[in-house]
């Protein structure tokens, strides 16, 4: 049976430790979402994560360090740029994709010559890693596809005894994962929003992101059309259509700021009006709805600013390839 410990407790981390050292799998707290990782030079260890999340070997990981200063373990080069965005938002919910070290194992950068690595903006991820001595390779901690987990019983209840311990470090602050930027090409990509606003990127480097649309080869996790998806088919509403429940059906609204009437469920993700305060509760609010036995989840629009982007990318994805 999964133990579940808390993320506070030294003898939990050092235990937690111990386990990756091993070859094990440990679940644990980001700011972003829960991360499912392994010893990254332990490739063995990485197929684990694999067959885990049941997830295609040609989705690239991330690598998690310690700390910045911990970037040539598994990076080749390190550009003026990377240099700048670690300096500015790590540790913080960014993710740069550099060229790789060959002695990083293919598994891990699904054979790729780049790898995506970041510093988790939560102190027991970064205790973690540093008691393992070893960058960790995570993914999000749920099966391939499927919401991300936002909290230590969403990964005991999605993963069981497919990872040996999941540390406990509460619900994630930030609620949606990290945004990527490729810094392998001049103009930088962006390869997925995130936590971090793009706007806030492009000011520091002084330039537009390239966007590089959804493949079914990604060069970086979260670029696939279907994604984050719900099992109850969702349809994201057009900007300005009002939210109505069709007769017949159990249907489930992910609201913006307000309830409406007439829907068997309804989830208000920020009743502040912050896209912040949404974004914390987005996946939870989606599990929530996804268990009611609805026939269908409504969700409303996110105008495509700051962290609102990654709202709507997230949405995008979870209603891709849905006919209702």
């Amino acid at each position: 049976m999964t133990r579940l410990l808390p993320a506070s407790d030294p003898a939990a981390l050092a235990e937690a430790a111990r386990v990756l050292r091993a070859g094990g799998l440990v679940a644990f707290p980001t700011e972003t979402v829960y991360g499912l990782g392994a010893a990254a030079f332990d490739a063995t260890a990485v197929v684990r994560i694999f067959e885990a999340k049941r997830r295609p070997a040609f989705d690239p990981l991330i690598v998690h360090l310690a700390g910045a200063g911990e970037l040539r373990r598994v990076v080749a080069a390190v550009p003026l740029a990377a240099e700048r965005l670690a300096e500015r938002f790590w540790p913080g919910p960014l993710t740069l994709v550099l060229p790789r070290l060959e002695s990083l194992p293919d598994i891990v950068t699904s054979g790729l010559p780049s790898v995506g690595v970041r510093v988790p903006d939560h102190p027991a991820a970064r205790a973690l890693i540093a008691a393992a001595g070893t960058p960790v390779a995570a993914p999000s901690a749920n099966p391939f596809g499927y919401v991300s987990p936002t909290t230590a019983a969403h990964v005991a209840e999605l993963l069981g005894d497919a990872v040996e311990l999941v540390l406990d470090g509460g619900p994630c602050r930030v609620g949606v994962e990290s945004t990527i930027v490729s810094l392998l090409e001049d103009p930088p990509a962006l390869l997925r929003p995130g936590g971090v606003p793009r706007e806030e990127v492009e000011e520091l480097l002084g330039c537009r992101l390239r966007v590089v649309p959804s493949s079914d080869r990604p060069q970086a996790p979260g670029q696939l059309t279907k994604h984050y998806a719900t099992r109850t088919p969702l349809r994201l509403l057009e900007a300005g259509e009002a939210a109505s429940a069709p007769a017949g059906r159990r249907v489930g609204l992910l609201a913006r700021e307000r309830a409406e009437t007439g829907f068997a469920a309804v989830e208000v993700l920020a009743p502040d009006g912050q896209p912040r305060t949404a974004a914390a509760r987005l996946f939870a609010a989606l599990r929530h709805l996804d268990g009611l036995g609805l026939d269908l989840i409504l969700a409303e629009p996110w105008p495509e600013e700051g962290l609102g982007l990654a709202l709507m990318d997230r949405l995008r994805r979870c209603a891709a390839g849905r006919d209702d």
